[in-house]
């Protein structure tokens, strides 16, 4: 998956807003002003951040070499994902949408009632 990709499915999520928090070479997507995915434009090849699940994100990193810690991020909760290696664009995909999920699934049920197409 290239980064135009990632950017594109990122922000076609309901409520998702791409901001620049760290500086211009950071992009980070929120929802409901919590994030949820970071990439980092300049670098290459790309690697983005995602959320993830203690125990999937221990067994994505064992079954994927191009999927390791999250760089800067807490490495329980956060992976990085090398874009330039060979993730399947679906796997890529699935894992935007369960970074999100889990994001939402924090939020308080007002505010996840409130995003778009709820």
């Amino acid at each position: 998956m290239v980064l135009a990709d990632f950017c594109a499915h990122c922000l076609a999520l309901p409520g998702v807003e791409e901001t620049t928090p760290f500086g211009p070479e950071v992009l980070v997507y929120k929802v409901a002003g919590k994030m949820f995915a970071l990439a980092t434009p300049d670098e290459h090849p790309h690697r983005v951040n995602l959320k993830c699940d203690p125990e999937r994100a221990l067994n994505l990193r064992d079954r994927f070499e191009d999927i390791t810690p999250g760089y800067h991020m807490n490495k329980k909760h956060w992976n990085t994902l090398n874009l330039g290696g060979r993730l399947p664009s679906a796997l890529v995909r699935e894992l935007i949408d369960h970074s999100y999920q889990l994001v939402v699934a924090s939020l308080p049920k007002k505010t996840r009632d409130a995003l778009p197409g709820r």
